[in-house]
């Protein structure tokens, strides 16, 4: 069914559920597994004219290499699948979308982080604009109340 599957990860407990939920999904179909960690641009209309952020990206880069790094090896170690890593800058959706086409993948699976009302308001819905970008289906796996990875 799914030959190629791209599992966007964080490092977060929704992204943990999402490896999780595609790793069993490519190993029922043997697919090919690409993982992706994207590092959110640091910089923004926060930063200022001037300000030197080489120092944020030099961390946030070293910070999604490490996460990147503990995706591959727990799909590796625990869920027995390989997959090729990938860290890419930038906005989320676009970047998912952009590596889902490029690698021609039939499935995104992301984690869901609940927000509240005033934060999806002025974040908006990286789940909902990834469902209007991306060129393939995609899996939002949910965590339930109380459940630990």
């Amino acid at each position: 069914m799914y030959q190629s599957i791209l599992l966007a990860y964080d490092g977060s407990h929704q992204g943990a559920r999402a490896l999780r939920e595609g790793a069993e999904i490519a190993r029922r179909c043997s697919a090919k597994v690409h993982l992706l960690a994207v590092i959110q641009n640091p910089t923004g209309p926060g930063a200022g004219e001037g300000f030197d952020t080489s120092g944020m990206v030099a961390e946030a880069l070293d910070h999604y290499k490490g996460i990147l790094e503990l995706g591959l090896q727990k799909l590796r170690e625990t869920y027995q699948v390989e997959a090729e890593g990938h860290l890419l800058e930038g906005d989320p959706v676009e970047r998912i979308a952009g590596l889902a086409t490029e690698v021609g993948a039939q499935l995104i699976v992301v984690g869901h982080q609940p927000l509240g009302l005033l934060s999806r308001w002025w974040r908006g819905s990286v789940g909902k604009a990834l469902i209007d970008n991306a060129p393939c289906s995609v899996l939002v796996a949910i965590s339930q109340a109380g459940e630990t990875e």
